[in-house]
């Protein structure tokens, strides 16, 4: 991935983990990175194959996710967490992250609705187990869009912007 190739800086520690498209192994997955690794921040990006945007995500919802996974399964009752919050909003205002950055030759919105599979799933997990320090990207496919390269460069520029603002929040 070309991030991994730009960083972040000096002073951030860049782990880059691909999830299972399954429910069940997302929910564990969550778990297990804000357990285990106890991230500052932890920033999921996701393809959304109609976009032709980067699209900043600003909650995750609880409740609707009735498509499938890849093994057949959806969320017993259709819910992240049977008990859990309608919606959990991200610590970072991403509305702000999309007003503060500009890069030549990419569109990049604020959006409220992440789809209600996988993406939104793992992203509202994420909100829950790490009480909101968590983002969501989404992105379009590469290609005529965008490039590997240019999305490299927007998600470090989109990255680096999130966590300026989470250290003026913990200041």
């Amino acid at each position: 991935m070309e991030l991994a190739k730009l960083g972040l800086g000096d002073d951030v520690q860049l782990k880059i983990l691909e999830l299972p498209v399954k429910y069940s192994e997302v929910e564990k997955k969550m778990k297990w990175i804000w357990t285990e690794l106890q991230p500052q921040l932890s920033v999921h990006v996701g393809m959304m194959s109609s976009s032709k945007a980067i699209a900043l995500e600003q909650c995750g919802r609880n409740k609707g996710y009735m498509e499938k996974d890849l093994s057949g399964a959806h969320p017993q009752g259709g819910c992240c967490l049977l008990e859990g919050p309608e919606r959990i909003e991200s610590a970072v205002n991403m509305k702000s992250v999309c007003k503060n950055i500009s890069w030549p030759g990419v569109h990049v919105i604020h959006s409220r609705d992440a789809g209600r599979y996988l993406c939104e799933y793992a992203y509202y997990m994420s909100l829950y187990y790490g009480s909101g320090k968590a983002v969501f990207i989404h992105v379009p496919a590469l290609g005529r869009i965008i490039t590997a390269g240019l999305l490299g460069q927007s998600l470090q520029i989109i990255i680096q912007e999130v966590l300026r603002q989470l250290n003026q929040l913990c200041a």
